[in-house]
C-alpha cells in the first residue's frame, strides 16, 4: 500500500517585490557595521540566489488564511467532500504574524484555524501543525502515509504555509530572499505501484541548531524587542552540499529506482546556486550529468517561501502553470528539502 496525490492547490500572493524594493535599505553585517553600495549587494545576490522577485501577503493577511485558500483549491480540484478528511498536517514555523506585530500566534494551532475556515464539522478530522523548518511539508506528506498505512487515516490534507516577509530583518541582506505562500495536497491510499515509494528523513542538531535561529536586527541602534529569522548562509550552504546529495542517494535505494528513471526532481526552493549544486553533486554519486530539465525552478519569481515552495511547485507543474515541465503517468518524481535543525527529508513517487 502506498498513498498518492489525488488533488493539489497553492496560494500565490498578488503583491509582487522586485530586487530594486530594496535599494534604499541599509543593509548590515552582523557586527552591525554599515554595508556601502547597496546596489552592487542586490546584484551580487540575484547572481547567487537566482531571485529577481518575489511575493509578499497583502496587510490583513495571514498565514492561515493563506493555508486555507490553498486547501480549498487541492478540495475542489480532488473532488471530494472535505467532511471525508481524517487529518489536516499544516506545516509551518511562526504561526499567524500580522503586519507591524512581535508575536507569533499560534493558539489555537494554525491547522485548527484552517479547519474552522474551511467549515469542516467532523470532529475526528484531527487537526496539527508540524514544525520542521523547511522540509515541514515533505515531513508531512511523510507522516500522512504512516497514518494511512496503518489504518489510522483513508484520506489526509498536507499543507505548507508561510509568512517569512514579516519575521525578516529589514537591516539583514538575507532579507531579500525570503517570500510568503502556500501549497496543498490532498492524499489516500493508493495501489503498490504509484504513490509515495520510500522516504529517507534526518535531523542534524549536535552543531549544527544555530545555522538557522531568532535574533535581533542587524541594526544595533534599532531598540526594539523584535527578533528576526537569521541565518549562517556559508554554514547551511556548505551542510546542504555535504549532506542532501547522500539522503537523496538513500531514499532512491530504498526505493529501488535507478537514477536514470527520474523525471524530476521538486527540491526547496531555498538558493539557486545551492540547489543546483545539490542536484550535479548527487548525479556525481552516479558519475553521471544531470539531464537538462530536470529540476523546476520557481524561486526566481516567487522566492523562498519555506514549507511553501514544494507543494506550491507540484500544483503549478501538476495544473500546466510551469512552462516546459509536466508530469505523466508512470514518471518518477524525487522530492527532497533541506532546512532548520537542520533537517532534510526527500521522498521517492510514482505518477
Amino acid at each position: 500500500m502506498n498513498i498518492k496525490i489525488i488533488g493539489s492547490g497553492s496560494f500565490i500572493p498578488e503583491l509582487v517585490i522586485k530586487n530594486d524594493y530594496f535599494l534604499n535599505h541599509s543593509f548590515h553585517d552582523s557586527s552591525g557595521k554599515v554595508l556601502p553600495d547597496t546596489e552592487n549587494i542586490i546584484k551580487k545576490f540575484k547572481d547567487i540566489t537566482g531571485i529577481e522577485e518575489r511575493r509578499y501577503v497583502e496587510d490583513g493577511f495571514v498565514t492561515s488564511d493563506m493555508a486555507a485558500a490553498a486547501a480549498r483549491k487541492a478540495i475542489e480540484h480532488a473532488a471530494i467532500d472535505s467532511e471525508s478528511i481524517d487529518y489536516i498536517i499544516l506545516a509551518h514555523n511562526y504561526g499567524d504574524i500580522l503586519e507591524g506585530s512581535i508575536q507569533s500566534d499560534t493558539v489555537p494551532s494554525i491547522a485548527a484555524r484552517v479547519k474552522h475556515k474551511l467549515g469542516i464539522k467532523n470532529p475526528k478530522c484531527v487537526a496539527y501543525d508540524l514544525l520542521f523548518g523547511c522540509p515541514g511539508w515533505v515531513e508531512g506528506m511523510i507522516q500522512a502515509n504512516a497514518f494511512i498505512k496503518a489504518g489510522m487515516a483513508n484520506r489526509c490534507l498536507v499543507i505548507g504555509a508561510e509568512t517569512l516577509s514579516r519575521v525578516t530583518d529589514p537591516h539583514d541582506r538575507d532579507s531579500m530572499i525570503y517570500a510568503d505562500g502556500a501549497g496543498a495536497v490532498i492524499v489516500e491510499q493508493s495501489s503498490n505501484d504509484v504513490g509515495l515509494l520510500a522516504f529517507e528523513s534526518a535531523t542534524y542538531s549536535l552543531i549544527e541548531t544555530s545555522y538557522l535561529n531568532f535574533g535581533p536586527s542587524f541594526n544595533t541602534e534599532r531598540n526594539d524587542d523584535h527578533r528576526y529569522i537569521k541565518m549562517k548562509g556559508r554554514k547551511i550552504y556548505e551542510f546542504a552540499l555535504t549532506n542532501v546529495p547522500l539522503a537523496l542517494k538513500q531514499c532512491l535505494e530504498k526505493a529501488e529506482v535507478d537514477i536514470s528513471e527520474i523525471s524530476k526532481i521538486l527540491i526547496h526552493q531555498a538558493n539557486e546556486k545551492m540547489d543546483i549544486a545539490i542536484i550535479e553533486r548527487f548525479f556525481k554519486l552516479y558519475d553521471l550529468t544531470p539531464p537538462d530539465n530536470i529540476m523546476p525552478m520557481t524561486i526566481g519569481t516567487l522566492g523562498n517561501s519555506s514549507v511553501a515552495t514544494v507543494p506550491t511547485l507540484y500544483d503549478l507543474i501538476n495544473r500546466g502553470m510551469l512552462d516546459n515541465h509536466t508530469f505523466n503517468s508512470g514518471n518518477i518524481l524525487l522530492f527532497a528539502s533541506v532546512g532548520a535543525g537542520m533537517n532534510i527529508n526527500a521522498f521517492i513517487y510514482r505518477v
